[in-house]
């Protein structure tokens, strides 16, 4: 603010607890979680780019297995997400919580359509699922730019001892 003086509702904000409610030894669980969906979903993209460039089945295959891991990776990760949001406070106050979460819930949806209609044999690789695996890796980096302001901004999760 212009006068120096701090906003009020930003002040009662940051007042609020962000430790996680969902942790193991003091590690929170939705960090360790997302990693692998992140990196399936990821995969899955490769896996089509591959069979669009050798048309070998095997990267078919792969991408089938990589889309479902990432999918149901997702839905643990995400479900650890939400716990954490509806049971701490001090998450739930920041917007910035709400945009990752609508954008890995957004990812989450693609992944289970790509997947989905993979396994059923609803869609083809090319182009339906090279173009669902593209823009779930777009909806993973918009989610991980808002998980990452999360940790890095507002130190959400973080345990950080008063010696440091």
């Amino acid at each position: 603010m212009e006068n120096g003086s701090e906003n009020p509702v930003i002040t009662k904000i940051e007042e609020q607890t962000t430790s996680s409610a969902v942790a193991v030894a003091g590690h929170p669980l939705h960090a360790m979680t997302v990693h692998f969906p992140i990196a399936l979903v990821m995969a899955t993209l490769a896996a089509d780019v591959m069979y669009w460039w050798s048309a070998d089945p095997f990267w078919m295959r792969a991408g089938l297995w990589a889309a479902g891991g990432g999918f149901f990776g997702g839905i643990a990760a995400g479900l650890i997400g939400t716990a954490e949001l509806l049971l701490v406070a001090g998450i739930r106050a920041r917007v910035a919580s709400w945009a990752h979460g609508i954008a890995a819930m957004s990812l989450i949806a693609v992944a289970g359509a790509n997947w989905g209609g993979r396994f059923t044999q609803m869609i083809d690789v090319l182009p339906h699922g090279l173009g669902l695996s593209v823009l779930a890796a777009l909806l993973a980096g918009l989610a991980g730019w808002h998980g990452g302001k999360l940790i890095f901004d507002h130190g959400i999760g973080l345990m950080v001892s008063p010696k440091d």
